[in-house]
């Protein structure tokens, strides 16, 4: 392994061990007040798109670290849409 490859597999798991907690509260909480839908939204939609770059490239840093947030942001997304509260009708 190269440096480039040590290098992207050590900032992929520090950039994706970041939204463990985040995911992990949610799914414990059910509370998504704090979370927004706009910013997950396309967050999500972006690291859908670095994780078809990495493909492409057959660069495995991208491709893993991607695959793996994208599922930790899939499933904060979901929930934000699951358990949100109806907006107040006064």
């Amino acid at each position: 392994m190269d440096i480039q490859d040590l290098l992207g597999y050590i900032a992929a798991t520090l950039t994706t061990a970041a939204f463990v907690p985040q995911a992990w509260k949610t799914f414990r909480s059910r509370d998504v007040s704090g979370i927004s839908l706009g910013m997950y939204s396309l967050f999500t939609a972006g690291v859908a798109l670095w994780l078809v770059y990495g493909l492409t490239l057959r660069n495995m840093p991208i491709t893993v670290a991607n695959a793996i947030t994208l599922t930790l942001a899939l499933a904060v997304l979901l929930m934000k849409l699951r358990y949100r509260q109806p907006p107040d009708r006064r």
